[in-house]
């Protein structure tokens, strides 16, 4: 019974004397957070008598704060004596010479560590921690390069170097590292990118990788890792080409290709408007597969959509647009109506609706895609909501609310649904029913989709300020009928009705709706510099009004990848964060901004 008191108040003593020293630690750390430095190492070194071992770095640390070379260089020295085989004292040891301004002495202590690595993978890993705990990023990378040496590996601790260039931004030795790692781990293969991308600075860089890549694939022509990189690396330099080019290469040395890399590079080359490249790159695959391959349908339908592209995203002749109606009703005359072409005849109804005015021809075409079986959920919503556009273009509004209405109930609480009502009050603003279309809005006000949230709170404050004045809303329904006109693509007549509107009612609140509807106009008529105009007007004049911080953004956006001017681009981006902190366009402004201030990837991720 004796004993076991004994051993209970043993236990007592032991959790109380920790208890003590806990508080003790907490004190001292706040003495530390409050900059009251000698109270701390006073706590510390009374806590560091009691317990060395545990102590000793909260007491070392606290020395050097109070530039206390010579105690904690004694200190050191004990711990090592007493435990010679644990590396963290000899390197606790060049950290305190390093401070005091002794490299050599430092540099003496870390090579002695240096020479008496073990072969051991977990003994390096752990010293080359403990040198990066410590700040010494240099010696970490010594530590494990003389590793590979010992252990005769050339792959071991590729992960920890490459994580360890980067936070140096050593890019030659990331670059290197990276070549040296991929070939037998190609799933790496986005990482690298990513990691490339977001140290890189400019075309010097590139330009370094693309020798390394040349000098790796002259050694090893086979390696299909380097030809991989080598394309992103062309693609990152916008080489459009060339990357198409590699990639068309890597394809004739596989017997066993299956095309897919071709196809996923010429969509990526459609995104970034190279359309020239992808459709070279479609044409290689529609000469290499036949019609019951995979990928034969696939690319004649992308193929036809990126000549729609290239010819709409320029000056076109009604020709131009007609030839290629031509083709997308010979591709859906080839292969029929099914599923696998709906995609098609949704692109060609487009084309007939808005470039062609063939309001008919479209609205039996998309009746005829969303009656085909088995469409894709998300390809059927887009057929139907595009069907109802169509109705409404056509002047049925009553067929178009119907089938915006169906969308809305099959997809409930998600963005389709939202963009269906978005449509619908829409449909009721553009045929003069503005209570029922501010009802709708103010709900989407909150929608999920930041997007359709702005166009709902844009469109409720239009309705809001141009029917206090005139509660009839006259001047407000013309311009609606603008806008429905504008929606269609027939700028003449648009313009015609927004001229007309100051006419009729010359004291109407519509003067910055006016421009901005102009400014639209002109820019769907790619008349870029035209448009300048009434943007900079709604930017000077009405620069608290509803259409200011759009009107700045899109000068931005007019000016930099349009008129390509990126000085004057840069100052209207700059004018979005320091006018309009509140603005939807804020992020895309400052990302915008820092790109053409020259501002370095970030990389804190």
């Amino acid at each position: 019974m004796k004993h076991i008191l004994l051993c209970l108040a043993i236990c007592l003593i032991s959790v109380t004397a920790l208890r003590a020293q806990n508080s003790d630690l907490q004190l001292a750390h706040q003495f530390t957070i409050n900059g009251e430095e000698q109270k701390a190492l006073d706590i510390y070194q009374k806590l560091y008598k009691q317990d060395n071992d545990n102590y000793y770095s909260y007491y070392l640390n606290s020395l050097l704060n109070l530039k206390k070379y010579d105690e904690a260089e004694s200190i050191t020295k004990k711990q090592l004596r007493k435990h010679p085989q644990d590396n963290q004292y000899a390197v606790a040891l060049g950290r305190i010479y390093t401070q005091q301004g002794h490299a050599d002495k430092a540099n003496a202590v870390y090579d002695d560590l240096l020479k008496s690595l073990p072969p051991d993978q977990n003994a390096i890993a752990n010293l080359a921690t403990q040198f990066y705990q410590a700040e010494n990023v240099d010696y970490a990378i010594k530590i494990f390069q003389q590793g590979r040496k010992l252990l005769h590996n050339n792959m071991v601790f590729s992960m920890e170097l490459i994580s360890l260039y980067r936070y140096k931004r050593d890019k030659a030795a990331l670059t290197e590292e990276y070549l040296n790692y991929l070939p037998e781990n190609p799933m790496y293969m986005n990482q690298a990118e990513s990691t490339l991308a977001s140290v890189y600075e400019g075309e010097a860089d590139y330009n370094v990788l693309r020798m390394s890549l040349l000098k790796h694939i002259q050694k090893d022509p086979q390696q299909l890792v380097y030809t991989r990189l080598l394309t992103w690396m062309y693609l990152q330099q916008k080489e459009y080409d060339q990357a198409l080019n590699q990639v068309l290469a890597i394809d004739r040395r596989l017997k066993t290709s299956d095309g897919n890399d071709i196809y996923e590079l010429c969509r990526t080359l459609t995104d970034n408007q190279a359309y020239d490249e992808a459709i070279r790159g479609y044409e290689y695959l529609l000469t290499k597969y036949t019609k019951g391959d995979e990928l034969y349908i696939p690319s004649k339908i992308e193929l036809l959509n990126t000549r729609s592209l290239k010819i709409t995203s320029g000056k076109y002749q009604p020709a131009d647009l007609l030839l290629l109606e031509k083709d997308y009703n010979d591709l859906l005359n080839e292969f029929g109506r099914t599923a696998s072409t709906v995609f098609a005849m949704q692109k060609l109804a487009n084309l007939e609706a808005f470039k062609l005015h063939k309001l008919n021809e479209a609205q039996h075409l998309l009746e005829q895609a969303i009656a085909i079986p088995n469409i894709r959920p998300q390809l059927l919503a887009g057929c139907k909501l595009d069907l109802g556009d169509v109705y409404l273009m056509n002047n049925q509004p009553w067929e178009a609310t119907l089938i915006y209405s169906q969308v809305e109930k099959a997809y409930p609480g998600t963005s389709m649904a939202q963009d269906a009502n978005y449509r619908n009050a829409k449909l009721a603003y553009y045929t003069g029913d503005f209570t029922w279309a501010k009802g709708q809005l103010n709900v989407l006000k909150a929608a999920t989709s930041q997007l359709i949230a702005n166009d709902a709170l844009n469109l409720s404050l239009l309705i809001s300020d141009n029917i206090v004045a005139d509660t009839t809303g006259a001047a407000l329904k013309m311009y609606a009928r603008a806008d429905l006109l504008i929606f269609k693509e027939e700028p003449e007549k648009a313009l015609l009705t927004l001229d007309s509107i100051d006419k009729k009612f010359p004291s109407n609140t519509l003067v910055d709706d006016i421009l901005m509807a102009k400014a639209r106009i002109l820019i769907q008529q790619k008349n870029y510099t035209a448009a300048i105009m009434p943007l900079k007007t709604i930017s000077e004049e009405h620069k608290f009004d509803l259409w200011a911080d759009d009107a700045v953004y899109m000068l931005g956006d007019v000016y930099e990848n349009q008129l390509h001017d990126n000085a004057t681009a840069k100052t209207y981006y700059q004018k979005i964060i320091t006018d309009y902190p509140g603005s939807i366009w804020i992020g895309e402004a400052r990302k915008h901004f820092r790109i053409l201030r020259g501002d370095r990837p970030d990389t804190s991720s």
